[in-house]
C-alpha cells in the first residue's frame, strides 16, 4: 500500500512532466524564451493572467448556481482532457462531467457552495497558464470538503479551457 507521501510525490511528478510537455504545445518558441509570471508579481502580466483568472471565477458562479454544465464550459470538450483525482485518471470531457455528475448530483448527493483560496495563476506563455490553489466546499447540514488542485490552461479561439485538472482532497 502507498504512502500518503508516495501519492504526493507521484502526483508532482506526474505534474512536471505534464508541464515539460506543454513546452511542446504551438507557441513553443515564445514559451522558452518568455519569463514566467507569478500571480502575485505585479505589471502588464498581471493583466494578462485577468482573462485566466475569468475562468475560474465563472467556474465558481456556474457551481454555486447548481449549473454543472455551465462548469464544465472551462473545460477543454475534448477526448485529450485529463482530470486527475484521488487514484483515479480519467481521460475526456465526458468522463469528467460524469464523474462530476455521480459525485455531486446524484441522489442524496450535493453540489455545495463552492469558493477558491490562494490562488497563484503562472503564465507559461502567450497560450498556455498553470493555476494553483485550494477549493473549499461547504454543504447545507455544515459538512465542509477542502483540498487543493493543479490546473494546465491553453488559449483556443474561444478563450482559455482547462485541458488538465488535478484536484486532491484533504484527508
Amino acid at each position: 500500500m502507498k504512502t500518503n507521501k508516495e501519492t504526493i510525490e507521484k502526483g508532482m511528478r506526474a505534474t512536471i512532466i505534464l508541464l515539460a510537455i506543454m513546452i511542446y504545445v504551438p507557441g513553443a518558441p515564445t514559451i522558452a524564451t518568455t519569463p514566467i509570471q507569478s500571480d502575485r508579481s505585479r505589471g502588464d502580466a498581471a493583466q494578462e493572467r485577468v482573462p485566466v483568472r475569468r475562468v475560474l471565477d465563472e467556474q465558481v458562479k456556474a457551481w454555486n448556481a447548481g449549473k454543472l454544465e455551465e462548469f464544465m464550459k472551462s473545460y477543454w470538450h475534448s477526448e485529450e482532457l485529463t482530470f486527475f483525482s484521488g487514484a483515479r485518471r480519467l481521460n475526456g470531457w465526458e468522463a469528467t462531467l460524469e464523474r462530476y455528475r455521480k459525485t455531486y448530483q446524484a441522489d442524496g448527493k450535493e453540489m455545495g457552495e463552492l469558493a477558491f483560496a490562494n490562488l497563484d495563476i503562472t503564465l507559461l506563455g502567450p497560450e498556455s497558464a498553470f493555476a494553483r490553489g485550494e477549493y473549499h466546499l461547504t454543504f447545507r447540514d455544515g459538512r465542509k470538503a477542502t483540498g487543493i488542485y493543479t490546473l494546465v490552461l491553453r488559449r483556443f479561439k474561444d478563450g482559455w479551457k482547462i485541458i488538465h485538472d488535478h484536484t486532491s482532497a484533504a484527508q
